[in-house]
């Protein structure tokens, strides 16, 4: 497993706490993997999702951070979102 994957699962799970989500989404990152949340839980997991959303590392690792706001790297096109549009807007409080 990739260290970025890994970071990313440390991330989510910190941004999340003991929250959940109601749903699933899944972040493909590009040239590294999948990374899930469903409910509570975070995990390296390429299944099926309600939503997928894909970005290279620099983007996530920005979202992620805080230093990207979500929408707005929609909106430049930084990021793609497939499946329920819904969970990929909720998802943005998470990361907010």
């Amino acid at each position: 497993m990739s260290d970025t994957l890994n970071a990313a699962v440390a991330a989510l799970r910190e941004k999340l706490g003991d929250g959940s989500f109601d749903g699933s989404v899944k972040f493909e990152i590009e040239g590294e993997g999948a990374v899930r949340i469903e409910g509570g839980e975070v995990s390296i997991d390429d299944s099926d999702a309600d939503c997928t959303i894909r970005a290279d590392a620099e983007t996530f690792k920005a979202m992620v951070s805080g230093d990207l706001n979500p929408t707005s790297a929609f909106m430049a096109g930084k990021l793609s979102v497939d499946g329920d549009m819904s969970k990929a807007m909720a998802l943005g409080s998470v990361l907010g």
